[in-house]
């Protein structure tokens, strides 16, 4: 009986008690101060830690405001970024960078330095002395890239450069296939030249600071360094010459050039060491194509980013390197039919140069028919 009275009493007290506190409404989330979610206990603890003096900060969302006037005014700014039209302009931040931050403190204090120029190399573990090498030209006015197409990481963390540079791995891809998906102009927008290179090159007489300095003389958009004449040499136009700081023209044999202005007498550098500024990248990241990932091609036709483009893109021959020529990424191909790893990776190459070639022309040509369509 004892039981059963103290029972009874516990329940009718427990209902009095629930009749006491304010009724919650799931649909209007009128939630009282007594009762909070975890956000905003976290948001009260900060706001509480303002110093006195400072303004605090407004709460996000007032929740005494009714659903009408929650509805009433809606923000659409066409001017925005595509799929950003809701947002004021204010919040909308289109560009990012790849500039390091903290997990702690404050993140107007976050950097230290805010480099002015990105250098990329794509690499195989294999090629890691020479990288150290390459890396050591470079000043700390450059944010540091490596692609690795091995999968090989963490290993580079032998040189002490490596713990501060940005590592992407995927395996057996191609410099041209990470471009396009991790350097697109909104995010490499702080930079003002972006150098995208090969892992096998010499650059015991390259100096990058330097030649930066002479690509701003020059007025170079798309820019490489001179190749020493006796080795890996493809193109006369990219052969270093030993008299002048840049050239920007030369002869090729005879029937290459049907206009001394165009590539590869001029208007053009290869893929091997490519040097773009800002704007000119924001043009070549759009040419390049997702399924095309050798960039065979490509060199012919990045005059088209730039105007005019035989003023524009040049060779730098004060500060110059060598091509090692070192077949490492054809290495990761597979054999089929009996062929070498390395065959099917040309054959790939050459056919992507051919359709580059017949894409880009009837690009032009179905451009042209609806510009004179429309203008008639």
């Amino acid at each position: 009986m004892r039981l059963i009275v103290t029972t009874f009493v516990g329940v009718v007290f427990g209902f009095l008690i629930g009749l006491s506190f304010p009724k919650l409404s799931l649909t209007k989330f009128n939630i009282s101060s007594g009762i909070l979610t975890t956000i905003d206990i976290k948001y009260t603890e900060y706001t509480n830690s303002v110093p006195s003096g400072s303004t605090p900060l407004q709460h996000p969302i007032d929740n005494n405001r009714s659903s009408a006037n929650a509805t009433s005014k809606k923000i659409w700014v066409p001017s925005n970024p595509r799929g950003a039209e809701r947002l004021p302009p204010g919040i909308v931040k289109a560009e990012s960078d790849l500039y390091l931050r903290r997990l702690w403190g404050k993140p107007n204090e976050d950097l230290t330095s805010t480099p002015k120029y990105l250098v990329t190399f794509t690499v195989g573990y294999n090629q890691r002395k020479n990288i150290d090498a390459a890396v050591k030209k470079f000043s700390g006015n450059f944010t540091i890239l490596l692609f690795h197409y091995d999968g090989q990481t963490t290993e580079w963390d032998e040189f002490e450069w490596s713990k501060q540079a940005i590592h992407v791995s995927v395996r057996r891809q191609t410099k041209w296939w990470y471009a396009k998906r991790f350097l697109h102009p909104d995010i490499v927008a702080p930079y003002d030249y972006i150098f995208i290179w090969d892992e096998d090159l010499g650059v015991e007489h390259f100096n990058a600071e330097e030649y930066i300095k002479l690509v701003r003389k020059h007025g170079l958009e798309i820019s490489q360094p001179g190749l020493e004449p006796n080795k890996g040499l493809t193109w006369q136009m990219t052969k270093r010459r030993g008299d002048r700081e840049v050239h920007k023209e030369t002869e090729e044999k005879p029937g290459w050039c049907n206009h001394p202005h165009v590539p590869p007498c001029a208007a053009f550098v290869e893929i091997m060491a490519p040097v773009f500024s800002r704007d000119a990248w924001r043009c070549v990241w759009h040419m390049i194509q997702n399924d095309l990932v050798h960039g065979w091609g490509l060199d012919f036709a990045l005059r088209k980013c730039v105007e005019p483009a035989h003023e524009k893109i040049g060779v730098v021959d004060a500060q110059w390197i060598v091509h090692q020529s070192v077949p490492s990424l054809g290495n990761q191909g597979e054999s089929q039919n009996g062929k070498a790893p390395w065959q099917g990776v040309r054959e790939r190459c050459k056919r992507e140069w051919t359709i580059f070639q017949t894409r880009f022309s009837r690009a032009e040509k179905s451009y042209y028919k609806a510009i004179n369509s429309t203008s008639h």
